[in-house]
């Protein structure tokens, strides 16, 4: 679960109605239906065609599922996800190497500075141990300097 910046929900409204749109045209054509795995096909027959278990970011083509030989799309691949976000990355001048965890990260290392409690971060990023979202308090280690009195809060 992440919260998304007030300025994306409209961005997002609007590309769910297109996801959507697609779907029923999917849907019309006879390809609306996407791969569940087997546990949840068994327990949730209808699942496959049904719009709220549709990718959100569905692929621009129909294919073959080779694990059952039907046609059907499927979400974008994730390489064509990390490609995206390396030249996005480049666009703005990025000198560092970023990738789709780096988002991940510096959302986790943001809140960290920005003082949210360790635990909601943890349960933010879905981490079962604490000592795996730790590793994000690294931007504290500034010794003394930054410790604030709580009187300069009065």
């Amino acid at each position: 679960v992440t919260p998304l910046p007030e300025r994306l929900i409209d961005p997002i409204h609007l590309h769910l109605e297109s996801v959507r749109d697609t779907f029923i045209k999917d849907t019309q054509d006879g390809y609306g239906e996407v791969f569940l795995p087997e546990a949840l096909a068994r327990k949730y027959p209808n699942a496959p065609r049904e719009w709220r278990w549709q990718y959100l970011f569905p692929a621009s083509r129909i294919s073959v599922d080779p694990r059952s030989g039907k046609m059907r799309r499927h979400h974008v691949h994730e390489n064509g996800l990390q490609k995206a976000v390396k030249q996005a990355a480049e666009a703005a001048g990025i000198q560092k190497k970023v990738g789709c965890h780096t988002l991940r990260h510096s959302f986790a290392t943001h809140l960290i500075e920005e003082g949210y409690d360790i635990r909601t971060v943890q349960e933010l990023l879905g981490h079962a141990d604490v000592s795996t979202t730790m590793i994000y308090t690294h931007v504290l280690s500034r010794g003394g300097q930054g410790v604030r009195s709580p009187v300069d809060r009065l």
